[in-house]
């Protein structure tokens, strides 16, 4: 077992994670990087192209990204280790993360970008066609069905912001719900409303989500008050039924917003406890964008060498 002292150990890969080890191990803090047993990578691990990411303009591969992001902190000394933290201790100013393998780590700083993780339908066919038609990202994906019929699960603000985008692309747009009536906002509602290329089907849920050779084609609904089984053609199923912050390793260790999110303080990344910085999509309910992610994590780092250089102003610590 090991049972180590480091300047700064980042919880959670991804985009957030690899982009503020990147920028500790380049200002010398030899940063420790837990990236997780399973999960390594995040969200876009999962991702086939990403066509939105600066500096690819023919696009690349979500694992290859994470590939070249996790080369590139490695490069710069980064150590990384392959496996999830169960418990920490975050008071004082030496903070423990415990690791699933038994491993003990210490540290004076810690930088959490454990993420988050869609909520999915659970049904036949999600598993076999996501990223092949089913999705859980509108500006990652929407591109690609273009002049397609298009469907999207859930009732919520992101499930109609979602949906408004999408008719941007889609030959239609049919948003399912399982209740006839919407937790979304009254303005998001009426615009959907308002929009020709957006139709609803409510009272429903999706079954089964069906295809042929390796691509998405339909989904198969059921009424929950009639019981009556329809199937409605769709080449994109966007299922937006809500996001689940990856936090309980963390076991009340930090302030949590009233969605279960890290809360900050400001428009920093510090956290409720000293010492201790968040970053990407265990903090962001709103953009949940890889970009967005890579920039917290970069900031993230620049407050985490603030704190370590005992000053408040980022741009002493910078210099």
């Amino acid at each position: 077992m090991t049972n180590t002292e480091q300047q700064v150990v980042i919880i959670g890969s991804g985009p957030a994670g690899y982009t503020a080890a990147i920028y500790m191990a380049r200002a010398g803090y030899q940063p420790l990087l837990i990236a997780g047993a399973l999960t390594p990578g995040g969200q876009l691990v999962n991702t086939t192209e990403v066509e939105n990411f600066p500096g690819f303009p023919d696009g690349i591969m979500g694992p290859d990204l994470m590939d070249a992001m996790q080369r590139q902190a490695e490069k710069f000394g980064t150590e990384i280790v392959w496996d999830d933290v169960v418990s920490v201790n975050l008071e004082g100013p030496v903070k423990t993360v415990t690791c699933d393998q038994g491993d003990v780590y210490h540290a004076k700083s810690v930088i959490v970008t454990t993420g988050s993780q869609v909520r999915k339908l659970g049904v036949p066919g999600e598993q076999e066609y996501s990223g092949r038609g089913v999705s859980y990202c509108a500006t990652c994906d929407g591109f690609f069905f273009k002049g397609k019929p298009i469907v999207v699960v859930g009732g919520g603000d992101s499930a109609f912001e979602e949906a408004e985008f999408l008719s941007r692309f889609g030959s239609s747009v049919t948003l399912i719900h399982r209740r006839d009536e919407f937790r979304a906002t009254k303005i998001l509602v009426d615009r959907a409303k308002s929009n020709d290329n957006i139709s609803f089907v409510l009272d429903s849920v999706v079954e089964e989500v069906k295809g042929t050779d390796g691509s998405a084609e339909s989904v198969t609904i059921r009424n929950v008050k009639t019981g009556e089984v329809s199937i409605l053609p769709a080449s994109g199923i966007f299922v937006a039924i809500g996001y689940t912050p990856l936090t309980d390793f963390l076991g009340g260790a930090l302030e949590l917003d009233d969605k279960g999110y890290i809360a900050l303080e400001g428009a920093s990344t510090r956290t409720s406890m000293p010492g201790v910085f968040a970053a990407g999509d265990v903090v962001d309910s709103v953009y949940r964008q890889a970009v967005s992610a890579a920039g917290m994590g970069c900031r993230a780092a620049l407050d985490a060498q603030a704190y370590l250089t005992g000053t408040e102003d980022i741009q002493d610590a910078l210099n």
